[in-house]
């Protein structure tokens, strides 16, 4: 891999850290939208299965080769690039994020809306033909769901390992579902600030329970999502689909604390200027992305067939 596509590869980390640490906008639909989603989730899915293995075969004297062989198969060159990115794109969300959201909650939930909508289209877009009707009231359903979902009022957890342990455990699905986000499920539940107050705070004991929620959570759900993407391919895109469309919801950027929706009021003009900002910059990296994918199909077809040493060609190959 050229040393170009790995510094792309930091960069979507980044952007990816910064998704995950802004309520209504998924992680997964930012990995989706710039490329990089389902090798992540190949990935993700034979680190659960090397762990696995190591956990039921080196106590048993059976050795490291099941366990190696899964480590082999990991996109290393993906995964580690994003995971550099990642990180600290998290954490200067984080610390940055959250007076600008406080500040100007219209405003930024007017370019995450753009943003999300216009990554509507990528799933859509990846559904192989042919595509037939339960495909429709799949991509329907969910999107009602997802809305109903984000209009619950936020209610009050007190963050208590145990809870905290759980609650990790199912946001870090949203993490690898595009459409669904982990910290507005945090936000919902009650524990979006004190999650974002120990990242700021560098609070260990915290963040070793969270990160615990999120290693078994994510060690339950990848391999499922994986299973569904390779045997229901299509129906599992349009459930993506459908949840993106319904967590607009959360993003508009009118509406009350308890989340109850009005209709456009003040600022209407730099909100609407930064909707179409989001959808542009979307746009943009779809378009970029397609074209990478079409430069590197160009570049297999192009490149000419092997030809074996002429030691170990018959004479009739000569």
């Amino acid at each position: 891999m050229a040393l170009g596509e790995r510094v792309g590869h930091v960069f979507r980390g980044a952007a990816i850290g910064v998704a995950e640490a802004v309520p209504g906008v998924s992680g997964g639909t930012i990995a989706l939208v710039t490329g990089v989603y389902e090798r992540l989730i190949v990935s993700a899915g034979h680190l659960v299965n090397a762990f696995r293995y190591a956990v039921a075969d080196v106590p048993r004297k059976r050795g490291w080769a099941r366990a190696g062989q899964q480590f082999r198969y990991v996109h290393w060159s993906v995964v580690l690039p994003v995971f550099l990115g990642m990180v600290p794109g998290l954490l200067l969300a984080a610390m940055l994020l959250e007076p600008v959201l406080t500040e100007y909650p219209e405003h930024t939930r007017g370019l995450f809306l753009g943003l999300v909508l216009a990554s509507v289209l990528v799933p859509l877009s990846m559904i192989p033909r042919p595509r037939h009707a339960g495909h429709l009231v799949a991509l329907i359903a969910t999107a009602v769901g997802a809305f109903l979902l984000t209009g619950l009022p936020q209610a009050e957890l007190t963050p208590h390992p145990v809870i905290v342990l759980i609650v990790a455990a199912v946001a870090v699905c949203a993490l690898v579902m595009p459409g669904v986000s982990g910290s507005f499920l945090l936000l919902t539940v009650g524990l979006y600030e004190p999650t974002i107050t120990a990242l700021n705070d560098r609070d260990l004991g915290y963040l070793a329970v969270f990160g615990t929620g999120m290693v078994l959570g994510l060690a339950s759900f990848v391999k499922l999502l994986q299973w569904l993407l390779d045997k229901h391919r299509r129906m599992t895109l349009a459930v993506m689909a459908g949840a993106l469309l319904g967590s607009l919801r959360a993003l508009w950027p009118w509406q009350t604390e308890d989340r109850t929706l009005t209709a456009p009021g003040d600022n209407l003009l730099p909100i609407l200027g930064l909707f179409l900002l989001g959808l542009a910059l979307v746009g943009a990296m779809i378009v970029a992305e397609q074209r990478r994918l079409r430069r590197a199909a160009e570049a297999l077809t192009e490149e000419p067939a092997y030809q074996p040493p002429a030691s170990y060609r018959t004479p009739a190959d000569r």
